[in-house]
């Protein structure tokens, strides 16, 4: 049996990219096969997905096109050398492990093997996400496609040079976090002003994912789509004042420089 998708660590990450790429009909559960540790969570996707699930990694390596290993930074290299022999030559090896090199995950697998480095962020879970693929030079462009549509069933996807990616885990890796803090905070502007909490935190979520789609959709500059909403003399004038004060716009760019630094840090550790 030859599979088109192997996941080797059906994870959060692992099991949504899963879930998308059948929701959108990329695949069928025919055309995939999972490995975890436990044999509870092997029957318990078994039975919600109906795709073949196993407890041996090594089973999944030998018998994938796309091979996706979404396990821990600390695992990863633990589980290529297990692998790295069965991996067949035609096969892609994609990585999720944050921080984790090409390089590094190239001499683990002591072979010349296609290789991606991707960087998700938790919007995969609701087909909402964000991924940049590193591929390794020598990762042919149709095996960069095939793993990119993967990605883009469960948001969207860009490729990048490697380089970048300590960024990109400083912006969209992390920036879910800086987002719910933000949501939050104006649920309780909304609260202040007595507005029910459950109401508020609608109200803060629906307005962030409306304001994103927009920029998304029409292509606008973010500062434009603002001004459209800022009218003279009006009450969102007078609120961006107050954010301009209160050092919103630096803090943010602070906050994506110090987890981008943290990110590089972690891999030279």
């Amino acid at each position: 049996m030859r599979y088109k998708l192997g996941i080797i660590g059906a994870g959060k990450i692992g099991e949504a990219i899963l879930a998308g790429s059948l929701a959108k009909g990329l695949l069928a559960p025919s055309d995939v096969i999972l490995s975890v540790r436990t044999e509870q969570h092997r029957q318990n996707l078994e039975e919600k997905y109906h795709a073949a699930t196993v407890l041996h990694n090594r089973e999944v390596a030998k018998q994938s096109e796309i091979i996706l290993i979404s396990v821990k930074p600390r695992t990863i290299f633990e589980v290529l050398q297990e692998i790295a022999d069965i991996i067949p030559d035609e096969s892609v090896v994609v990585s999720t492990a944050a921080g984790v090199t090409l390089e590094s995950m190239q001499t683990r697998l002591a072979r010349k093997i296609a290789l991606i480095r991707a960087m998700p962020n938790l919007g995969v879970s609701v087909c909402e996400g964000m991924t940049a693929l590193a591929p390794a030079r020598f990762t042919e462009e149709d095996k960069v496609e095939k793993v990119k549509q993967l990605f883009e069933s469960v948001g969207r996807a860009i490729v990048l040079d490697e380089q970048y990616m300590d960024a990109v885990t400083g912006l969209s890796g992390s920036g879910p976090a800086y987002v719910y803090l933000i949501i939050e905070a104006l649920a309780d502007g909304g609260v202040k002003m007595g507005l029910p909490r459950e109401v508020s935190i609608e109200l803060a979520a629906q307005t962030v994912l409306g304001a994103a789609k927009t920029v998304l959709v029409t292509g606008e500059h973010p500062a434009k789509l603002k001004d459209q909403v800022t009218t003279p003399a009006g009450s969102t004038i007078d609120g961006l004042m107050e954010l301009e004060d209160g050092g919103l716009r630096v803090t943010l760019i602070k906050a994506v420089v110090k987890a981008t630094e943290r990110a590089h840090q972690l891999l030279h550790k």
